[in-house]
This record gives structure tokens, C-alpha cells and sequence, in this order.
């Protein structure tokens, strides 16, 4: 039996960013999602994990550019190309989240390696993200679900790998899923 890897799957949705349909796909899997586990007493913060000292790891916070110039009214974005969440600072901004707000919702979008079939690939999934799994760093889990984006291959010198990404691969990822994220918070908050 061949599967469709653009069917959503529960909890867990993949999709290429060279699908016609990736946007609209991560917008379906967003709101899902939201739709199953948001509180709306719960305030929505986009937690965008990486550096731009590495070209791989840049996913997050090209992410959390994209998703800051949208504006989002009722959402706090962070994680950015001027204020980046990474290794070193990760432990103290979700210390910072739970400080502000009661109940964050957090959502966390983070670049990932995995195989060489899969790079341009994005997974949303319920639950929290293990930041720095792939490059071997052990970080606290973050977020109520998760975006990741598979930006090259992953199993053999991890750091070279990442340093070694095409920007342009990670560049038409990053537009995707702030373009999915973006129909998918019209969508569930209209």
C-alpha cells in the first residue's frame, strides 16, 4: 500500500516545501493542532530556535523574522536574526516565558538533519521539541507542539553539516512555514 505523505497523519504532518500545496498542508496541520490542545486564556508564543552564526541552523530565526513582520496582534514572537534563541541562551528565555505569562502556549520552530530523501521537508507535531538532539547538546524540551524543518543530512559531523546548508534551501523554508503559520493563525482565529 503506498501512502500519501501529504495526508495528515494524527499528530504528526509532513510535507515537502515542494508540495503545491505545502502552505496550505502546514496551515491544515496548524490548526489541527491548536484546534485540539489551545486554551484560550493561553497567550501564543512563537519560540524560534537557532542561530544565524550557522546557515543551517538559521531556519528559526529567519522564522521568527517572517513571523514578526506579520504583526500578529494577539501572539509574541521569539527568537529572531537580532535577538536569536540558541544553546546558550535557551534554559533562560523559557525561564522568562513562564516569569510573564501564565500558561504560555508555546510553539517551537526549529531547523532539524535527517535523511538525505527528506531534506525540505516540514513536521508539525503535538508536543514538545528536544532543541539540539541533532548536533548531540542536551536542552530542555519546549513547546505545547512543533514545527521543524529537515534542512540537510543528518548521522556524521552534525556542526560541519549545518555550517555547510544552502541558504537558499533554508530561505524557502523558512517562507513556507511562516507562510503556513500565518494562514493557519487567519484561519483558527477568524
Amino acid at each position: 500500500m503506498l501512502l500519501n505523505p501529504h495526508v495528515f497523519k494524527p499528530y504528526d504532518l509532513r510535507v515537502h516545501i515542494d508540495s503545491p500545496n505545502a502552505v496550505e498542508t502546514i496551515a491544515r496541520g496548524f490548526v489541527k493542532i491548536l484546534s485540539e490542545t489551545y486554551c484560550p486564556q493561553s497567550p501564543i508564543v512563537f519560540l524560534c530556535i537557532g542561530t544565524d552564526r550557522s546557515t543551517g541552523d538559521s531556519l528559526g530565526p529567519l522564522v521568527g523574522n517572517m513571523l514578526k513582520e506579520k504583526g500578529f496582534s494577539n501572539t509574541r514572537v521569539l527568537g529572531c536574526l537580532a535577538e536569536p534563541v540558541h544553546a546558550g541562551n535557551l534554559q533562560k528565555v523559557v525561564e522568562e516565558i513562564h516569569d510573564l505569562y501564565d500558561e504560555p502556549y508555546i510553539i517551537a520552530v526549529d531547523a532539524s538533519l535527517g535523511r538525505s530523501e527528506n531534506i525540505g521537508t516540514v513536521k508539525i507535531a503535538k508536543g514538545p521539541l528536544k532543541p539540539g538532539a541533532g548536533v548531540n547538546k542536551d536542552l530542555p524540551p519546549v513547546g505545547r507542539f512543533h514545527i521543524t524543518g529537515i534542512v540537510n543530512v543528518g548521522g556524521f559531523m552534525e556542526f560541519m553539516v549545518l555550517q555547510n546548508t544552502r541558504l537558499f534551501l533554508v530561505m524557502r523554508m523558512a517562507q513556507t512555514i511562516s507562510e503556513g503559520i500565518t494562514l493557519g493563525m487567519k484561519q483558527f482565529f477568524a
